[in-house]
């Protein structure tokens, strides 16, 4: 039914506080299978047929700063 993607933003995270925040918001948009957020490293891997911009939605509500990766 629908196309799985593996999209990977970069997300301002300073513990594993921040990582649970943001999987937490990512889980509730519909379409998103499975998260992974090391804040190590900034980065969250989200897999899923959600939009773009629904998961940049859901990030942003926690007041993090982060952007699409490159």
């Amino acid at each position: 039914c629908c196309v799985m993607v593996q999209t990977v933003f970069n997300v301002d995270m300073m513990c594993g506080g921040c990582e649970k925040a943001v999987t937490a918001m990512l889980k509730k948009v519909d379409g998103v299978q499975e998260v992974t957020a090391t804040h190590e490293n900034n980065r969250v891997v989200v897999e899923g047929s959600a939009s773009t911009d629904a998961m940049l939605a859901a990030i942003q509500k926690t007041g993090k700063k982060c952007s699409l990766a490159n």
